[in-house]
C-alpha cells in the first residue's frame, strides 16, 4: 500500500460537513450533527449511544474507518 502524503493544512469544517453528509446519505451513520462549539455528535443507529468528535479531524478519520472497514469486508467483484 502506498502511504498517503501529509496533508497540507488541517481539515476543514466544510470538509467534515461534506463527509459527514455523505456518510448519513449512504447510511453508514444514523446522524452526524455539527454542535455550536465545533464538536461535531454522531450516531451510528437509531437508538444508539451518541458520540462526541472533538473535531473536523475527528470526523475524517471516522469517515476513513468506515471506508476502510467497508472496504475490507465486503466481498472482491471481479
Amino acid at each position: 500500500m502506498i502511504p498517503l502524503p501529509p496533508r497540507p493544512s488541517e481539515p476543514t469544517s466544510a470538509e467534515a460537513s461534506a463527509w459527514a453528509d455523505v456518510l448519513v446519505r449512504r447510511r453508514l451513520l444514523h446522524a452526524a450533527v455539527l454542535a455550536p462549539t465545533g464538536q461535531w455528535l454522531v450516531q451510528d443507529r437509531p437508538h444508539g449511544p451518541v458520540r462526541v468528535l472533538i473535531g473536523p479531524a475527528d470526523v475524517l478519520a471516522l469517515a476513513a474507518t468506515i471506508q476502510h472497514h467497508t472496504r475490507t469486508t465486503r466481498p472482491e467483484i471481479r
